[in-house]
């Protein structure tokens, strides 16, 4: 095909998605206007650079408030897939393994970035996305009886997600189990907070930033999917946890920003005043009235999800129809003639966004 055909193609594509509302993720919009005006009102003033800037500084601190970690080591990454890959990596001895549940970002979206690294992924069944203490019990039994264990992966962490990739959320009694069996078997427990502030403010999360911190070595606060232009948080709960020259891992791994302020001037944005967990509160505001209109319609859900994705079961003749209208993720086939479709909501959906959903589903 021409070139220039190519092109005008391409072209039509960004002028529909510019027409169509879009649910398809919560990163698809640039960042809350207060972050923005915290970035720009400091455009002017020179700052030191990797981070040792005096707005990281002051970020660092408000997250370890927030945290109740006085001693907490805290670095800016510069995004998700960077930062599970740089912390596994930097956590891990070479020889070790990290384990998830098979629906674990780590394990599916994210390219093999930490195999990539040398570090097998070792995937236990996934329920509604969660990792079950008993089967972490169960396979850590397993692997120190089994007179093979020195030409086996060691398993060396264990990495969950909260919420998960299907939008549920660990109980606080889920959490503390986990640990426990981490701490039986000296593993380390990693939490991706991606999208930690929807999990933090949904209905029924027993979960907090203080109880985070206490139950794990280490966790990160995601800010590119809650309101940021990008970069996420690491937080060491704990000095000790931290490994050994963690800021030259972080730049071995191509996530260290020379313009750090880029990224702690908004986690300073976020944490001041409780923004961030307002944009949370927002989006499952706006989640839970969009779960109401789709139920409203007689439509079903394929789990049900407390935070602000959604999991949708459309007919295919309808996805058909839809997706010319509306922007939304197509997560998996549903039988034979319907899909599970995923719609996501973030500080940036309106209910004008809703209105304008309700007309076309």
């Amino acid at each position: 095909m021409p070139c220039f055909i190519l092109f005008l193609l391409l072209l039509q594509r960004i002028k529909t998605a510019k027409d169509m509302i879009s649910f398809e993720c919560d990163y698809n919009n640039g960042a809350h206007p207060k972050v923005l005006e915290r970035l720009i009102e400091t455009n002017d003033r020179q700052s030191l650079t990797y981070g040792f800037d005096e707005w990281s500084d002051a970020a660092r601190q408000k997250i370890r408030e927030a945290c109740q970690t006085p001693g907490a080591q805290i670095f800016f990454l510069s995004g998700g897939t960077q930062t599970n890959m740089t912390v596994i990596d930097g956590m891990a001895a070479p020889y070790q393994a990290v384990i998830t549940a098979e629906t674990g970002h780590i394990n599916v979206h994210e390219a093999g970035a930490i195999e990539f690294t040398g570090h097998k992924v070792i995937a236990l069944p996934s329920h509604d996305g969660k990792m079950d203490a008993a089967e972490l019990q169960h396979y850590m039994d397993w692997f120190v009886h089994d007179e093979s264990t020195e030409h086996l992966a060691q398993p060396g962490l264990v990495y969950i997600t909260f919420p998960t990739e299907y939008g549920t959320l660990y109980s606080a009694d889920e959490i503390d189990r986990i640990h426990a069996v981490c701490l039986r078997y000296g593993l380390k427990l990693f939490i991706d907070g991606a999208r930690l502030g929807y999990g933090l403010e949904a209905i029924g999360s027993d979960v907090d930033l203080p109880f985070l911190s206490a139950h794990c070595e280490a966790f990160y606060i995601g800010g590119t999917k809650v309101g940021a232009l990008c970069g996420e948080a690491v937080v060491f709960p704990r000095a000790a946890d931290m490994p050994a020259h963690f800021f030259s891992i972080i730049k071995q791994h191509g996530a260290l920003m020379a313009k750090g302020r880029l990224i702690g001037l908004q986690f300073d944005a976020l944490f001041t005043d409780g923004l961030y967990f307002r944009i949370a509160r927002h989006a499952i505001e706006m989640a839970a009235k969009m779960k109401r209109l789709f139920a409203e319609r007689g439509y079903r859900f394929s789990i049900d999800s407390p935070t602000n994705q959604q999991f949708v079961i459309i007919p295919n003749d309808k996805v058909k129809e839809l997706e010319q209208q509306v922007l939304f993720t197509h997560w998996a086939p549903y039988g034979s003639d319907a899909t599970e479709c995923r719609f996501v909501t973030s500080w940036a959906t309106t209910d004008e966004d809703l209105q304008t959903l309700s007309t076309v589903i």
